[in-house]
């Protein structure tokens, strides 16, 4: 597909029309990685650099003065792309922005919005636009979003960030007690953790708790002589056992043959026992994530004579 000629700044679905660009055509661009779809009616071409500003840029052609932004838009300002889940950008929902609870909710087509019980703290300002900080849009994903999945994947993000520590995200959940949302934050809060690099990875990780196994290590580093030359997704170094999910977009079939080789210097010459997952064995209604983690984390015991756990 010949690629048009594209603005060289944030634009909106108006300004599209005005250029001949109609809606099939933005969603191939979309899907062709031509242009970014950030947030309803905005779009960004991919040929410009990601930055703060640019993301503030194109939040700014749609979002009320007198509105904060919050939860996935607010993820997605501080964050980026990382903070969405896979395809999102294939159905960018309205940009998620409030006012403070005593001014009045919103109307406007483009926007998903309300009022919102908020104190000072929890607001920031980046780029002349007032945000949620990562700390307070942490907790409203991990209290909000749609699946179990999507709230643990937004605090992980958030986390990765480096603003705030894990300690004070576990401190600030009891202020939303009786709130809506707060039941499930209390459970997943406290398996949030930074070291996630990918949706994939979060979600695998709620599969391992969800199995019942101990609490894994992120990001486990693997050195020869000294220098980092891989690292596993997650895992329990004790019994040299890990887990790794393959997405789609990092580990295509280019990648197949380096991961199988990868895979198989690290099982031989350091007696690794990996686990490897994809999309199927992970979401939808064939996932088998839960079983074959117990079976592997049982497996991996074996090896050093101990006996086989109990799940509940």
């Amino acid at each position: 597909m010949d690629t048009p000629e594209l603005p060289g700044q944030p634009f909106t679905t108006a300004v599209a029309r005005d250029l001949g660009l109609d809606a099939p055509t933005l969603f191939r661009l979309v899907q062709a990685g031509a242009l970014r779809h950030p947030a309803r009616d905005v779009y960004v071409p991919a040929a410009i650099p990601d930055s703060i500003e640019l993301r503030c840029r194109a939040l700014g052609l749609v979002l009320p003065d007198d509105a904060f932004i919050c939860d996935r838009t607010a993820a997605w300002l501080h964050a980026g792309d990382r903070a969405l889940a896979p395809n999102e950008h294939l159905a960018v929902p309205e940009v998620s922005c409030f006012r403070p609870s005593d001014c009045g909710r919103l109307r406007n087509k483009l926007v998903a919005s309300g009022e919102r019980e908020i104190r000072g703290r929890d607001l920031m300002t980046v780029g002349g636009l007032t945000v949620t900080t990562p700390l307070r849009t942490a907790l409203d994903l991990g209290r909000l979003q749609p699946t179990s999945d999507l709230k643990l994947h937004g605090m992980d993000t958030m986390l990765r960030l480096g603003a705030f520590s894990h300690d004070q995200l576990l401190q600030e959940v009891p202020r939303f007690n009786r709130q809506r949302g707060v039941v499930e934050l209390r459970a997943l809060a406290p398996l949030a953790d930074a070291g996630s690099e990918s949706f994939g990875e979060t979600a695998l990780r709620r599969r391992w708790h969800g199995a019942g196994l101990p609490h894994p290590q992120t990001q486990i580093p693997v050195r020869v002589d000294g220098r980092e030359v891989y690292r596993l997704d997650l895992g329990l170094e004790e019994l040299l056992f890990a887990s790794e999910y393959e997405g789609e977009q990092w580990h295509g079939e280019d990648r197949w043959q380096y991961d199988e080789e990868r895979r198989l210097w690290l099982e031989r010459e350091r007696d690794w026992a990996i686990e490897v997952f994809r999309k199927g064995h992970v979401f939808g209604l064939q996932q088998d994530a839960e079983p074959r983690l117990r079976a592997a984390y049982d497996a991996a015991r074996a090896r050093y004579g101990l006996p086989r756990t109990y799940f509940t």
